[in-house]
């Protein structure tokens, strides 16, 4: 009996299952809609839709979590636009069209889409550049060439000219 059993396994292991949630969503939040089957739509909104309650409040911790499970395009379109759309909505961040049958094996597809959230709550990524001190280079007079890295050479070159030491 499949009593209290959570969560769909698609045919696949664990691994494979996690790439597929990962990579689906991916393709769903850089897109925007993914037509797949009706099954691998209904796993993947479950997924798609944490990973949009999770950008909401994106704390540092929260973030570094998104960023492990998306690529880095989906990652940064979640943090900087869709999260802050979804800022005053509860739930319910994607939907499920069903379409027709495939024609191959009549497999039952479904297009999941994200529905339209607020564009002007974008957020702007930007690096704050810090101020740097101008280092001097230490040089010697004759050379002009730094004398840090002519020290390292010249043990790395006296290591590799020595011989062994054998009893």
């Amino acid at each position: 009996m499949r009593h209290q059993v959570f969560g769909k396994k698609l045919g696949r292991d664990t691994n494979a299952r996690k790439s597929l949630a990962s990579n689906l969503a991916s393709s769903l939040l850089v897109e925007g809609r993914v037509t797949t089957t009706l099954a691998k739509a209904k796993f993947v909104k479950i997924f798609a839709e944490k990973l949009i309650a999770d950008s909401r409040s994106a704390s540092l911790n929260r973030r570094r979590s998104l960023a492990s499970r998306l690529s880095h395009q989906a990652f940064l379109k979640l943090i900087t636009e869709i999260g802050p759309g979804f800022e005053n909505r509860a739930g319910g961040y994607t939907r499920i069209v069903k379409l027709g049958p495939r024609g191959g094996d009549a497999a039952p597809m479904a297009k999941i889409e994200i529905l339209e959230w607020d564009k002007t709550k974008a957020i702007q990524l930007t690096k704050n550049p810090k101020p740097t001190k101008a280092k001097k280079a230490a040089t010697t007079e004759n050379t002009g060439k730094r004398t840090k890295i002519k020290a390292v050479s010249s043990a790395v070159t006296r290591k590799v000219n020595e011989k062994p030491k054998t009893k």
